[in-house]
C-alpha cells in the first residue's frame, strides 16, 4: 500500500507563512482552550476545528492543564507527518523537564530526583542514566521471551476463568497484573506475590501514575459536574503524600531485590538510591505504563478487525512456529503479518499521544503546504494520532488495516510510525530521547499475538475508554481447533 506522500513529496521551496492562531487573553485564553479540550469539543475536535479554521496543521494554541499547574501553556501545535519529527531532533529541541506535557510533576514522586525521562540529552547525567538502562536491557535480553511466555500462560488461565464465571472478561485488569508481574520478575528475579507487594503492585503504580497524569485527563462525568472536575483535576497539582506509602512499598521492593543491578549502576557512577528511583520510573512508569495502554489497545484493534484477520494471523503464526520448532527471535522475525499488525496498532493509537519540546534556536519547520518559523524558546507540541493518521501519508488512515506494513511498499511507511519519541525505524541511544524499551515493546506485542493465536482461533471484544487509553472486554473466545 504505497503512500501518496511517496508519490508526491512536498516541494522544498514552500513559502514561509506566519504561524496562524493566537493564545487569547492572558490566563483566560488558556482556560477557554482547556474547557474546549476537555469538555466543549474533546481532544480530536479541539485539534481538527483549529486545523479547519486556520487551514493549517501548524498553529498557535494553549495546551492543558494551564493555570496554575503549568506556568506557560502556550505552544506551537504540529499535526502532520512532515513537521512532527522536529521533536526528535534534540540538537534543535530541548527536553529539559519536558516529558508528556507543559508541566513538570514534583520530584517528590521520584524520591527527590529528576529521573532520566526529564533530562535533556545535553545534561551529562542523561547519557549516564540512559547508558545504564540500555546496558541493563541488553543483559536481560535472553529472558525477554521465555519469561513473558510464562506470564502470558498465567494471563490466559485468568482470562478463561473469568470467561467461565462471567461469560465475559475485562482484559485491562488481567493484563495490568500480568504486566507488573513480568516487569518485576524481569528486574528483581522474584514473583511480587512472594514479596511485601503481594498482588497490589499494579494498583500501587496506577495510583502513583494517575496523580502525575490526571491534569491531562477527564473522568467523563455528567456535564453539570464539569466545572467541579476542572477545578479539582486541572487547577492545582495533586499532592504526593496521597501515594507516598504505596510508592515506598514499590521502591523498597525494587531496592531489596535488584541488588546486582544497583551494583552495576554504581559502576556507571550512579548512586544506588538514585539508580533505584530511575529503575522504578523506567520499569514502572515507562515499561509497565506503556504495557498498560498498549496491550489493551492491541487486543481491542485486533478483536475489532474480525475473524478473517484472526484466521490469517493464526495460519501464519502456527505455520512459522511449527517450521522453526518454537517461539524464537528468528520465528518472530519471519511473521510479516504479525509484525504489521503490531505496527498498525501503534500507528492508529500511539501509547503516548503527545510529545513536547522547546526550540533551542529559531527553527523553520515545514508542513505539506508551507514553511513556518518557530522562534527560540517557544514550546512545540506534537499530537501523534494526527501525525500517524496523516491522510497524505496513509491511505484510509482512520481504519485499522492489518496488512498495511507488509511488503516493500508497506515497510517504507514505517518511518512515519511515531510512537516512542522517535520513528519506528530509529533506534534508542544514550544520546537521544527515544524510549530505551522501544524494541522490547514491539517484541512483547508480537509474542502476545503469537501465544494468543497458538491457543485460540478467534474472539470478539467490546471496546471502551479509560482516563488515558482504551479498554477491551472479551465477549467471546474460541479455542484453537488445530495447531
Amino acid at each position: 500500500m504505497a503512500s501518496s506522500l511517496s508519490k508526491n513529496p512536498p516541494p522544498s521551496n514552500l513559502p514561509l507563512r506566519p504561524i496562524p492562531g493566537d493564545y487569547g487573553l492572558p490566563f483566560f485564553g488558556a482556560i477557554s482552550d482547556r474547557l474546549d479540550y476537555f469538555y466543549k469539543q474533546g481532544i480530536e475536535k479541539f485539534f481538527q476545528s483549529r486545523i479547519d479554521k486556520h487551514k493549517s496543521t501548524i498553529f498557535k494554541t494553549n495546551m492543558p492543564p494551564g493555570p496554575f499547574i503549568a506556568p506557560n501553556p502556550k505552544v506551537i501545535a504540529i499535526l502532520d507527518a512532515i513537521s512532527f519529527p522536529i521533536l526528535f531532533d534534540t540538537s534543535r529541541v530541548e527536553k529539559y523537564n519536558v516529558f508528556v506535557a507543559t508541566y513538570f510533576p514534583s520530584v517528590s514522586f521520584t524520591g527527590g530526583h529528576r529521573v532520566c525521562a526529564y533530562l535533556d540529552p545535553s545534561e551529562p547525567k542523561h547519557t549516564t542514566l540512559k547508558s545504564f538502562l540500555l546496558s541493563l536491557l541488553a543483559k536481560k535480553h535472553d529472558q525477554f521471551i521465555p519469561l513473558f511466555r510464562t506470564c502470558l500462560s498465567e494471563l490466559f488461565i485468568d482470562l478463561e476463568d473469568e470467561m467461565d464465571k462471567k461469560k465475559e472478561a475485562y482484559f485491562n485488569t488481567i493484563s495490568d497484573n500480568m504486566s507488573f508481574n513480568y516487569v518485576f520478575r524481569l528486574i528483581c528475579d522474584q514473583n511480587p506475590v512472594d514479596t511485601e507487594i503481594g498482588t497490589k503492585g499494579s494498583s500501587y503504580l496506577d495510583k502513583w501514575m494517575v496523580l502525575q497524569l490526571v491534569p491531562l485527563a477527564t473522568l467523563g462525568l455528567p456535564k453539570f459536574l464539569n466545572f467541579f472536575e476542572d477545578i479539582l483535576l486541572h487547577t492545582f497539582p495533586m499532592p504526593y503524600f496521597l501515594v507516598k506509602s504505596d510508592y515506598k512499598k514499590v521502591y523498597d521492593a525494587f531496592y531489596k531485590f535488584s541488588g546486582p543491578i544497583l551494583d552495576q549502576a554504581e559502576g556507571f557512577g550512579v548512586k544506588r538510591e538514585e539508580a533505584c528511583h530511575n529503575l522504578v520510573f523506567f520499569f514502572g512508569f515507562n515499561a509497565y505504563g506503556g504495557m498498560k495502554t498498549t496491550f489493551p489497545s492491541l487486543i481491542k484493534w485486533v478483536g475489532l478487525a474480525g475473524e478473517k484477520l484472526h484466521r490469517e494471523l493464526a495460519d501464519e503464526i502456527r505455520t512459522v512456529v511449527h517450521a522453526e520448532g518454537g517461539v524464537t527471535f528468528k520465528a518472530l522475525d519471519r511473521m510479516t503479518l504479525t509484525k504489521s499488525v503490531v505496527y498498525e496498532a501503534l500507528r492508529i493509537e500511539p501509547p503516548v499521544p503527545a510529545q513536547y519540546g522547546k526550540a533551542k534556536e529559531d527553527i523553520v519547520v515545514q508542513s505539506h503546504e508551507a514553511s513556518f518559523l518557530i522562534k527560540k524558546g517557544e514550546m512545540i507540541c506534537g499530537y501523534q494520532p494526527f501525525a500517524t493518521k496523516d491522510p497524505r501519508v496513509f491511505e484510509n488512515p482512520q481504519e485499522f488495516v492489518g496488512h498495511r506494513f507488509v511488503g516493500e511498499e508497506g515497510e517504507k511507511l514505517l518511518k512515519y510510525v511515531y510512537w516512542s519519541n522517535g520513528r519506528e525505524t530509529d533506534n534508542p541511544t544514550a544520546e537521544n530521547k527515544q524510549c530505551p524499551g522501544k524494541d522490547l515493546v514491539v517484541l512483547l506485542c508480537r509474542v502476545m499475538l503469537v501465544e494468543f493465536f497458538l491457543r485460540y482461533d478467534t474472539f470478539t471484544v467490546e471496546a471502551g475508554t479509560l482516563l488515558l487509553g482504551s479498554t477491551a472486554t472479551f465477549k467471546s473466545l474460541t479455542k484453537a481447533t488445530s495447531i
